[in-house]
C-alpha cells in the first residue's frame, strides 16, 4: 500500500469524521448533549488517545529499527565491496575483468535504487551481473600461495556481498502489518469524531481539527516512509555505495 495514499486516506477520514460529528451534534436533541453524555464521551476519547499514542510510539520504534538496520547493512555492503575490490586489485591483471563486472553491478544498483526508485538492489540485470562476477572469479586459477590467499579472500568477501544484498532486499520491504495500520486509523477516526461531538460549531474549531488531522496524517505517512527506507523523503544515504564505486574506479 502506497505511503502517500495511506496519508491522504487518513487525513480525509479524520476530517470527515470530525466535521460529520460536529454536524450531528448540532442536530441531536438536547437530552443527548447533557453533562453525563459529555463525560462519557470524554472518557472514551481519553482511552483511545492513550492507546493510539502507545501504538504510534511502537510503530515509530519499529520503523526506526528497520531504517537503522538497513542503514548499517548499506554501510556493511559498501565495506565488503571495497575489501573485495582491494583483494582483486592486489591479485593482478588477471582479476581486471572481475573488477569491471563488480563496478558495473554497483553502478547499476546505484542507478536503479536511488535514481529510478526501483525495488532495492533487486533487479534481474543486477542479479545477472553479480552471477557474472561469480563466474569470472571462479574462472581464475591462482598460480602461487600468495595469490591463492588473495583469491580466497576475494571469494569470502563476495559471499558477504551476496549475503548483504539479500538481507537488504528482505529488510527493505517494511515491517508494519496492514491490519495494525487499519486499526490505528479506526482509533484516530473515533478520537476525532469524539472531538467534533464535543466541539462548538465555528470556523476556529473546524480549522483546528483540520490542521490536527493534517499533522497526524503527516506523522503516519512519515512513519510508513521510514519503514520503507529506499523511497520517499526519508531515504537511506547512497554515499557509502558511491564511495565504494569511486574506490573501484581508481
Amino acid at each position: 500500500m502506497s505511503e502517500i495514499l495511506v496519508g491522504v486516506v487518513t487525513f480525509l477520514c479524520l476530517v470527515v469524521a470530525s466535521i460529520a460529528s460536529i454536524e450531528l451534534s448540532a442536530k441531536l436533541p438536547a437530552r443527548y448533549l447533557n453533562t453525563d453524555t459529555d463525560r462519557v464521551v470524554r472518557l472514551a476519547a481519553n482511552i483511545f488517545v492513550v492507546t493510539t499514542s502507545l501504538v504510534l510510539g511502537l510503530l515509530l520504534n519499529s520503523a526506526k529499527n528497520t531504517y537503522e538496520s538497513v542503514d548499517r547493512n548499506v554501510h556493511g555492503l559498501a565495506t565488503d565491496l571495497i575489501l573485495l575490490d582491494r583483494s582483486l586489485r592486489h591479485y593482478g591483471p588477471e582479476a581486471a575483468d572481475v573488477r569491471q563486472r563488480l563496478a558495473a553491478d554497483v553502478q547499476l544498483a546505484l542507478d536503479d535504487t536511488w535514481e529510478k526508485n526501483q525495488r532495492v538492489l533487486d533487479n534481474r540485470p543486477g542479479e545477472v551481473l553479480l552471477d557474472d562476477v561469480w563466474t569470472a572469479l571462479a574462472a581464475i586459477r591462482p598460480t602461487d600461495p600468495v595469490r591463492s590467499d588473495l583469491w580466497r579472500d576475494a571469494e569470502a568477501n563476495l559471499q558477504n556481498v551476496v549475503k548483504r544484498r539479500w538481507t537488504l532486499i528482505e529488510d527493505s520491504e517494511g515491517t508494519i502489518p496492514t491490519i495494525f495500520l487499519i486499526m490505528l486509523i479506526a482509533w484516530l477516526v473515533l478520537i476525532f469524531a469524539s472531538f467534533g461531538f464535543l466541539a462548538p460549531r465555528n470556523a476556529v474549531t473546524i480549522s483546528t481539527l483540520v490542521v490536527a488531522a493534517l499533522l497526524i496524517s503527516a506523522s503516519v505517512y512519515l512513519i510508513l516512509d521510514m519503514d520503507v527506507p529506499f523511497s520517499g523523503p526519508i531515504q537511506i544515504s547512497r554515499a557509502p555505495l558511491q564511495r565504494a564505486a569511486e574506490q573501484m574506479r581508481r
